[in-house]
């Protein structure tokens, strides 16, 4: 007696032989008749019927179960989306942690080597040159934009003070001034002035920082090199 084959088998690699819709053809399943209950759904009443005191109010009177409001707006009001979304507080990579010397891949430093402090709560890494070794000042930088060196400060018991936040990098909105018919056609661009306290905050963390560097032979010097790629060389191959 011969092996009974199915009618649909697997290929090699693990493949049906037909699809799902062929095999509805083939075992001829449109021919069947669907059986099933239907749900009976009850009649949603919309008016109910009330007593009306009176002899000439008629008895009774029907009214709406559900009253319609009365309120309509005179313009369309946008209503906003729901969102299902959470954030999440971004994770940090393993190969960063605090006195790691990262390569800044991209902004108005790139090619720089900082020092990595602590992780802001908005995910942003908080990074300082030194600035008196490369005039990288206390910055926040993605992590998406850093490469992580084997390099390392340590910073022993030194703590980075809790005032170093967001909020701390926040630049204040200045309000515009109406220009008159002369000053409309001039180009006036505002430059970034740091602040006394925000100079002073650096001069302290570089203090603090330097002591470690110079402990470390070479790391001053390394710090002050611009990470460059020539002919030939491959981020990818790369150990940093």
């Amino acid at each position: 007696m011969a092996e009974h084959k199915p009618r649909n088998y697997l290929l090699p690699g693990g493949v049906s032989r037909y699809g799902r819709s062929a095999m509805f053809r083939r075992k001829a399943l449109y021919k069947r008749k669907k059986t099933g209950v239907k749900k009976t759904e009850k009649p949603v009443e919309r008016f109910q019927t009330k007593q009306v005191r009176g002899d000439k109010n008629g008895g009774s009177r029907k009214v709406a179960v559900v009253r319609r409001t009365r309120y309509y707006p005179t313009e369309d009001v946008p209503r906003p989306l729901k969102n299902r979304k959470v954030n999440h507080p971004t994770r940090l990579r393993s190969s960063i942690k605090p006195g790691t010397v990262l390569i800044v891949l991209a902004g108005i430093h790139r090619g720089k080597r900082v020092v990595f402090l602590k992780q802001l709560p908005s995910g942003l890494l908080l990074v300082t040159g030194p600035y008196l070794v490369n005039g990288c000042p206390l910055r926040r930088l993605d992590q998406t934009y850093v490469i992580a060196t084997q390099a390392r400060v340590d910073l022993g018991a030194f703590n980075v003070p809790e005032k170093f936040t967001d909020a701390y990098f926040r630049r204040e909105k200045k309000t515009r001034k109406s220009k008159n018919e002369g000053e409309m056609f001039e180009q006036t661009q505002q430059v970034f002035k740091a602040s006394d306290e925000r100079k002073a905050d650096q001069k302290a963390i570089d203090k603090a920082i330097l002591v470690a560097v110079k402990n470390v032979p070479q790391l001053l010097f390394y710090l002050r090199a611009r990470f460059t790629l020539h002919k030939g060389q491959y981020p990818h191959a790369m150990a940093f």
